[in-house]
């Protein structure tokens, strides 16, 4: 049961069982990483199951009146891929303690590395004694289960208090995003950088430009099976390249394509007539999300034009405040993406171990902080910006 008064926790073995419109009134609209739609297409097309690792565990508390009222997003997991924030060194200490680190549980959403509420609370309702009650909830499941740990990763800032409250540990690491200062045009974003830094941004934007690619920007009904077909092949020789085995199949693009069309946009690169590589984005409120990127042939700075500056060219277009591009990425800072800070929380259930873990967070902290100082002295815009 969780803490506070006519209260009461239920676990959901599957998305299917909470109803969408509970569940995004308490996920809200502005993320489409949070929707009930995007983890139906996850669950349905086999990629969060069991099998794969990813048990869905979701913790819903509800009112005495039946009213469900916050969710944790949850899954019981056998492993660590997928999740971006990397704790296999954790497990590895863990085991050779003589402990078992899986199955732990894992709040996240799956695959992609994007900050988000993980203590979703319905409108109208007390989100500081939900907050408790999810957190307070969750460790009490974790230990009734025996699982080693509890893991909320990119957690939004303004939820770490209460998860620090609660006593877990909090963890912070650095991505990058760019941000819009009322910019009206792409020249206009030059126009802030320094001009060594604009003329590196123009010579890579008119590379490509000679090299005869064109540009489809699709969304909603514009995006065929044809194109999936073809995003789906760009998709598999990167993560081939990059990461061994490709977390998402064929049939998810598909599905997540009929249920959340109108917040996709997929960037097809043509050359000669033909698709060779494409970057598929998810559209917020206020943030475009740049996902999954993938190319069959070598083309000069092609990356930077559709991962980077297709992205700031329509966020600025469609009057939005960011760009997100996901994990890691240096260059991406003299291109305009500014250092930003990520936050994770942690409840580890052996205390001897929490304790060890606790120092080693303290320590990286630091680290994360100096990197980050060090990060924000060496963006590409002008001094004086």
């Amino acid at each position: 049961m969780p803490d506070g008064a006519n209260l009461k926790a239920e676990i959901a073995g599957s998305i299917s069982q909470i109803p969408a419109s509970d569940w995004d009134a308490c996920a809200g609209s502005d993320n489409p990483f949070l929707s009930h739609a995007f983890f139906l297409a996850l669950e349905e097309t086999g990629c969060t199951t069991a099998d794969t690792g990813w048990r869905p565990y979701h913790l819903i508390i509800r009112k005495d009146c039946g009213t469900l009222a916050a969710i944790m997003p949850l899954f019981l997991k056998g492993h660590s891929y997928g999740e971006y924030v990397f704790d296999h060194g954790w497990a590895d200490a863990y085991e050779r303690a003589g402990g078992r680190y899986y199955p732990k549980l894992q709040s996240a959403v799956p695959f992609t590395p994007v900050t988000g509420s993980r203590l979703l609370v319905r409108a109208g309702e007390d989100r500081s004694a939900l907050e408790r009650a999810l957190l307070s909830t969750a460790k009490k499941i974790t230990s009734e289960l025996g699982t080693s740990s509890l893991h909320l990763t990119f957690l939004p800032e303004a939820q770490t208090g209460a998860a620090r409250d609660a006593g877990y540990l909090i963890r912070t690491d650095q991505q990058f995003h760019w941000h819009n200062r009322g910019y009206s045009s792409f020249e206009d974003f030059l126009s802030a950088l320094s001009s060594r830094k604009r003329k590196q941004i123009r010579k890579e934007r008119r590379r490509v430009e000679e090299q005869g690619i064109n540009f489809r920007l699709l969304t909603g009904a514009e995006i065929r099976e044809q194109d999936w077909d073809s995003f789906f092949e760009f998709y598999m020789d990167t993560g081939r390249r990059k990461w061994g085995s490709p977390y998402l199949n064929r049939t998810f693009f598909t599905r997540v394509g009929e249920l959340m069309a109108d917040r996709i946009l997929l960037l097809m690169c043509e050359h000669q007539g033909e698709a060779v590589a494409g970057t598929l984005n998810f559209i917020g409120a206020d943030t475009l999300y740049g996902r999954y990127w993938g190319c069959l042939e070598s083309f000069d700075s092609l990356h930077f034009e559709a991962c980077y500056y297709q992205a700031i060219d329509y966020a600025i277009a469609h009057n939005m405040a960011h760009v997100e591009a996901g994990a890691q990425g240096e260059h991406k800072l003299a291109r305009g993406y500014e250092p930003q800070k990520t936050y994770s929380a942690h409840w580890i259930e052996n205390e001897g171990f929490r304790d060890a873990v606790a120092r080693y967070l303290e320590h990286e902290r630091r680290e994360v902080d100096a990197h980050v100082d060090i990060l924000g002295d060496h963006t590409p815009f002008k001094k004086d910006a």
